[in-house]
């Protein structure tokens, strides 16, 4: 498997403000998501509180444009494309599968849809959002793992 950075683009990440930024939004969103999630399947659950289940899925939509535009500007700086860079290819695609169906709900509260369906959209960007984000944990891992076998590498090369 070719290596998640190349020693330019580690370089890169690590100076960029962008990369505090990701690091900040990705745990606020996390917790956004995880405070909707309860209000939406309370709503679903008891018919009460569609104002703060919406409220809460407006939101949760609101932080992921912003961390899909700034993680955009982050890549760029990184590998010096917006979107779909090699390392992040994958996770990039079905970000974009993320992204419509947060828009689908938008589109669909806007219009009036029903309520039921305003509700399984945000179900399913939500459903597509964990995977999403399980992709990038994983990767954030895989980008650990690299960089501690590289430094035990370079300590073994030293010792010899």
């Amino acid at each position: 498997m070719p290596p998640l950075y190349t020693p330019e683009e580690r370089r890169r990440r690590d100076a960029s403000p962008w990369t505090i930024v990701q690091g900040i939004l990705a745990p606020l969103q996390f917790v956004v998501f995880l405070v909707s999630l309860a209000l939406v399947l309370r709503f679903l659950a008891t018919g009460e509180g569609y104002v703060a289940a919406t409220v809460s899925v407006v939101v949760k939509t609101l932080v992921l444009y912003v961390i899909m535009i700034t993680g955009a500007v982050w890549e760029k700086v990184v590998f010096g494309k917006y979107l779909f860079a090699r390392a992040f290819f994958w996770e990039d695609v079905f970000s974009m599968l993320v992204l419509a169906l947060h828009t689908a709900y938008l589109v669909a509260l806007a219009v009036g849809a029903a309520v039921e369906t305003q509700m399984v959209l945000a179900l399913a960007a939500y459903a597509t959002y964990v995977i999403n984000a399980t992709q990038f944990v994983l990767k954030l891992r895989a980008a650990r793992r690299q960089q501690r076998d590289e430094a035990a590498s370079e300590l073994v090369g030293a010792a010899s």
